[in-house]
């Protein structure tokens, strides 16, 4: 760990940042009152503790105001880390919670090397992140407009009796009702207009992420992660927007820990327990995983759409994509012939399904600039 004179804790607001300054040592902490949350009160402030140029150690607390105040202090030469909130060590008696008590707490914690960072996307990145992002909440409300549009017409007693919903037919069989009154007509109208607006911006959202992707520096990653049975273009895209370099985990284990997907466990004296996954960390990550371990359900098979996504990938990875579904289609079986049901059997295949990717991404060279 590196060691500064000066370390500095930032609360930081909306509209402003609470400062606390901790000199190397063990004298406590100091606080230095509040700024306005500016660029330019900002670099006053770095001017001030710092008047003759030395390197501060500087960190605060990952939130909804994101990575500007991170990127602006290292671009004037200082150590800046974003710490997890949820690893931040707490004592179990502290019931008053401050913006002072919160900065005097970050800069005593930075001194004394006990703060978990959060790795940092760069600008590219970081844009990535929020188009797949934008996509997931659009069509969340997709979602929505077809429950309210599925729930008004079963209020009215029209139920399809198709294959499946939410098609060409089943929207024709839909457009071809007649309500019981004008006004119910208009409220139908209404409805199925919403989902066909939700479903052309989910439909602009994914092409733009095809074209995004073109120029993306980790491009050749999310080719070979396609090759995988179940990952396609926006699963892919998902997992590098939200992970960027995989390659910085150590270790299969430590990127499925870091995913939630490992099982918790309460240990005490000869007693262990294990209970369901922990669920820490990138909760998008792990929901596409999930999704994506649905296909090895079905036998090992190469189809023809997956192996034109394998043509376009190499050898070696073809050949981690084929092992990966003769285990994991193997595991699942295994998993339901013991008497796991199936949202377990699914779980711990998306658990294994993150090595494979692991594996791959580690195979794939990418020019990317990850901040540890």
């Amino acid at each position: 760990m590196s060691e500064f004179s000066v370390y500095v804790g930032l609360d930081v607001h909306k509209a402003t940042i609470a400062v606390a300054v901790a000199a190397a040592g063990r004298a406590a902490p100091v606080y230095r009152g509040e700024i306005a949350n500016t660029a330019t009160a900002i670099k006053r402030l770095m001017h001030k503790l710092s008047p003759d140029g030395e390197v501060l150690g500087v960190c605060y607390e990952a939130g909804p105001c994101g990575y500007g105040l991170h990127r602006q202090i290292t671009q004037m030469g200082h150590d800046c880390i974003v710490v997890a909130p949820g690893l931040m060590p707490r004592r179990a008696t502290d019931r008053v919670k401050t913006d002072r008590r919160d900065a005097l707490s970050l800069a005593r914690l930075h001194r004394a090397g006990e703060l978990t960072p959060v790795w940092v996307p760069d600008q590219e990145q970081e844009a990535m992140r929020d188009l797949t992002r934008a996509r997931e909440d659009l069509k969340a409300i997709e979602r929505v407009a077809r429950q309210r549009l599925g729930a008004f017409l079963l209020r009215h007693g029209h139920v399809y009796d198709g294959k499946s919903r939410w098609t060409q037919a089943h929207f024709r069989w839909i457009e071809r009702l007649r309500m019981a009154t004008p006004v119910q007509q208009i409220v139908l109208t209404e409805y199925i207009d919403t989902v066909h607006d939700a479903q052309r911006r989910v439909a602009a959202l994914i092409e733009q992420m095809r074209r995004a992707c073109e120029t993306w520096s980790m491009r050749p990653v999310v080719e070979a992660l396609m090759a995988l049975r179940g990952i396609s273009l926006i699963t892919a895209m998902t997992v590098l927007a939200e992970l960027g370099d995989i390659t910085r985990f150590d270790s299969p284990r430590q990127l499925m820990a870091y995913l939630g997907l490992v099982p918790s466990e309460h240990s005490s004296g000869g007693a262990t327990r294990q209970g369901g996954i922990t669920k820490t960390g990138n909760g998008h990550v792990r929901r596409v995983l999930v999704e994506a371990a649905w296909a090895y359900r079905f036998p090992a098979r190469k189809s023809a759409v997956i192996q034109r996504r394998a043509e376009q990938t190499s050898p070696h990875v073809q050949a981690i994509a084929w092992q990966a579904q003769k285990r994991l289609c193997g595991r699942y079986r295994h998993l339901i012939g013991a008497g796991k049901n199936t949202p377990q059997a699914t779980t711990a295949v998306a658990r294994e399904l993150a090595g494979f990717i692991w594996a791959i991404a580690c195979d794939v060279p990418v020019n990317t600039a990850a901040v540890a």
